[in-house]
């Protein structure tokens, strides 16, 4: 009846209006104003129907799961978020308004020093979550192999082989505890020699050839599936794929070295991933800076680019997946590295598993931190060699917030491609915590956030002792996703599995959190906590 009356009163409108030019009678003005209200509410009945339809469609169709705005009208987020700059041409553009830039000494130059070679190199299977503890190894202490020939392969999964990164003599097979392999060591030839790859027909074959392919010579290890980090099952089939294009860690590498005259097989990786997902290839690429990044990247095909701004950890790729499609509990998302990327194309453009890997050598403890070209798994020692400039260090594989510590007799992970040397920091200052102390830190407490573009020479100090674990609000201030982190972490000490999963444990890998762990008052080893509650939820699955 009530839009029956608005109707009438909307039909009436012209004829009101004619009259008025016979009839100035200021009585007719309250006529006009109601007549004016009516319309207005007409309209606006009209408009707030027709956005309650479109969601419910999109809700329908599930397309809201995306993210995007189906509502006519723009969110207030919309209206005032910071523009994208003008060489994003237009792309999907996320502003990332949390996290913390931590500025250490020792960035690498910008330069590739030749000079500095690894002579033996490393295929590590504690690399490789849920794989078992003593895979099926095919090689013995003084073989000679091939790049891309089989070193090992899960006995769970015999059809994913793990093969050389380079080719020389196999000169040990080390143990680690309950006799589980350690690493499998090569001595590496001068003259890399490869195994030969036959060529494969992408454009017309199907999927599980592809994928048969990929597990024979060595590609599908390459594959990181999210949640848990594990190597994909054959039949698994991934709602989409994403690379991150950029690193915000501290001294990470620049990935715009790492593809400079590799542009074909980046963009043949990237075509293989588009076969294996009937989802999309999402591209998270850097918009920090006043020029684009490499052209290899904004000038990719076949893939979805999304450009990325603000602090670390801004380029972690599952900030990115929960920026641009999060994770639920029945999803499965695969992640890659950009040399990882490069890899996976080489197989099809060279007809060879090239592991080839430009690997930047950081940290104030090194007389020249540099860029240096080398194959994956490469030896510490061998990289770091009369470059220390002192003995009183601790090496990383990776960078200072989820990196793993290693010695000068141990091999670059399998995924990392940094290594970062600082102090060793096993001194300590009496009343040190009440002194001011000038030290990378999220705290205003501290005098460094007054000079925020200072670059500090860090130590391993922790600057504290575990604490009890109470509520600071802290995680969520540089954690950049819509969860709460100390609910979660409580959760997972206690065991909880359905709170696990209700408050998102399936979105993050340690590397996420790593920056809640370097901002915690507790000290608590969150990195660690994560990985057991995710180890939980895998063993339930």
């Amino acid at each position: 009846m009530k839009n029956r009356i608005l109707y009438l009163l909307f039909l009436s409108l012209p004829a009101q209006l004619v009259s008025a030019q016979a009839n100035t009678d200021p009585s007719n003005y309250f006529v006009y104003g109601i007549l004016a209200i009516a319309v207005i509410l007409f309209l606006g009945l009209v408009v707030q129907v027709s956005d309650n339809l479109l969601n419910i469609e999109a809700k329908r169709l599930g397309a809201e799961e995306t993210g995007a705005n189906f509502s006519i009208f723009p969110r207030l987020n919309e209206l005032f978020a910071p523009q994208a700059p003008a060489y994003a041409n237009g792309a999907p553009f996320a502003m990332i308004r949390r996290g913390f830039d931590i500025l250490l000494e020792g960035e690498a130059e910008k330069t590739i020093d030749t000079s500095i070679q690894a002579n033996t190199f490393a295929l590590q299977p504690a690399n490789f979550i849920g794989m078992s503890p003593i895979p099926k190894v095919e090689v013995e202490p003084g073989q000679n192999v091939k790049a891309g020939d089989v070193l090992f392969y899960d006995k769970k999964r015999p059809e994913v082989k793990y093969v050389a990164p380079v080719s020389g003599e196999v000169i040990a097979v080390n143990r680690g505890e309950k006799r589980s392999i350690k690493e499998v060591v090569i001595l590496a030839d001068k003259n890399i020699q490869y195994r030969a790859i036959p060529a494969f027909d992408l454009e017309n074959a199907t999927r599980e050839a592809l994928v048969e392919f990929l597990q024979e010579y060595g590609g599908w290890a390459l594959i990181n599936q999210r949640p848990f980090d594990v190597i994909p099952d054959k039949d698994d089939l991934p709602r989409d794929i994403f690379i991150s294009t950029f690193d915000t860690a501290p001294l990470a590498p620049d990935m715009g070295l790492a593809v400079k005259g590799r542009g074909a097989a980046f963009q043949r990786g990237l075509d293989v991933l588009g076969k294996l997902t009937e989802g999309k290839v999402y591209l998270g690429l850097d918009a920090r800076g006043e020029v684009p990044p490499s052209e290899v990247f904004t000038k990719a095909t076949g893939v979805e680019k999304v450009w990325f701004k603000g602090k670390h950890p801004a380029g972690n790729v599952g900030i990115q997946i929960h920026h641009i499609r999060p994770i639920t509990p029945n999803d499965k998302v695969w992640t890659l590295t950009v040399q990882d990327v490069i890899t996976l194309g080489a197989l099809f453009t060279e007809q060879r598993f090239n592991a080839e890997r430009v690997v930047a050598l950081t940290g104030a403890e090194l007389k020249k931190p540099v860029y240096v070209r080398t194959y994956l798994g490469a030896n510490i020692g061998n990289l770091l060699k009369n470059n220390l400039a002192n003995n009183h260090v601790r090496m990383i594989s990776g960078d200072v917030l989820s990196g793993a510590q290693k010695t000068a007799e141990e091999f670059l992970n399998f995924r990392d491609d940094q290594v970062t040397v600082i102090e060793e920091g096993d001194d300590y200052e009496m009343f040190g915590w009440l002194k001011p102390r000038f030290v990378p830190s999220a705290s205003r407490a501290l005098p460094s956030f007054l000079f925020p573009d200072t670059h500090f020479k860090p130590n391993t100090n922790t600057n504290g002792e575990h604490r009890a674990f109470v509520v600071t609000g802290q995680y969520e201030s540089v954690l950049p996703m819509d969860i709460y982190p100390q609910h979660l972490f409580k959760a997972i000490v206690t065991n909880d599995f359905e709170k696990m999963e209700g408050l998102g444990i399936h979105e993050l890998s340690e590397e996420d959190v790593a920056l809640c762990e370097f901002v915690c008052t507790s000290k608590q080893p969150l990195q660690a906590i994560l990985r057991e509650g995710l180890e939980i939820i895998r063993e339930q699955s």
